[in-house]
C-alpha cells in the first residue's frame, strides 16, 4: 500500500485497538488488565506516529485530518469512562473532560472543513500528556491489583495519587479549553459570522 495510507492505516488500528482495550479491561479474563494495557501502549505509540508520518513524507489527506483527532478521542474518552465505571475517578472530572475534549474536537473538525487551522499551544501538548500518563498510571494500578501485588498498589490509595494527578489534569484540561477559544476567537468569529 505504500506510505500514502500507513498513517490513514494506524488511525485505523488505532480505532479498532479501542474495543478489543475496553474488552480485555472489563472481560475478567485471566491477565485481561495487563492485555488491556498492552492494546492501550501500542494504540498509544500509533497515535505517536501516525500524523508524524503523514508530515514527513508529505501525504496528510482529508480522511487522515478527519479521523485523527476522533479517534485520539475516542480511545482517551473511552478509557476515562471505563474509569468512571469502576469508581477511580468522579463523575464531574469525566463530563469536564469529555465535555471539553469533544467540543475543541468539533470546533477543530469544522474549521478545518472551512478551510482554517486550529491554533495549538504547549498547554494543549501538556494536557494531552497528563492525560495519557494519567490513563497508563491507572492501568499500571488496575494490574497490580490483578495481581494482588497490593504492596506497591497501596501507595496509589494511600497516598490519593489518583486523585491528585486527575484534579491537576481535569484542571489542566479545562483550563487549555479556555485557552484554546480565546487562542482562537477571531478565526472562530470570522467562522461563524461569515455568510
Amino acid at each position: 500500500m505504500g506510505k500514502r495510507h500507513l498513517p490513514n492505516l494506524l488511525t485505523v488500528g488505532r480505532i479498532l485497538l479501542t474495543p478489543l482495550f475496553l474488552y480485555f479491561l472489563f472481560s475478567g479474563i485471566s491477565h485481561g488488565k495487563t492485555l488491556a494495557l498492552i492494546v492501550f501502549i501500542i494504540a498509544s505509540i500509533t497515535d505517536a506516529f501516525d500524523g508524524r508520518i503523514a508530515r514527513k513524507y508529505g501525504v496528510v489527506t482529508k480522511v487522515g485530518v478527519f479521523l485523527d483527532p476522533l479517534a485520539d478521542k475516542f480511545l482517551v474518552l473511552s478509557a476515562f469512562v471505563s474509569f468512571w465505571i469502576f469508581g477511580e475517578i468522579k463523575l464531574w472530572m469525566l463530563l469536564l473532560i469529555a465535555f471539553r475534549d469533544v467540543v475543541v474536537t468539533v470546533l477543530r473538525m469544522i474549521m478545518q472543513m472551512k478551510g482554517f487551522t486550529m491554533k495549538t499551544s504547549r498547554a494543549g501538548k501538556l494536557k494531552t500528556t497528563l492525560q495519557m500518563i494519567v490513563i497508563h498510571l491507572i492501568l499500571i494500578y488496575f494490574v497490580l491489583n490483578s495481581y494482588h501485588w497490593v504492596q506497591i498498589s497501596h501507595y496509589f490509595t494511600e497516598y490519593h495519587i489518583i486523585y491528585i494527578l486527575m484534579i491537576f489534569t481535569t484542571a489542566v484540561t479545562a483550563y487549555t479549553g479556555f485557552h484554546y477559544f480565546l487562542h482562537n476567537y477571531n478565526i472562530l468569529k470570522l467562522l461563524f459570522v461569515r455568510k
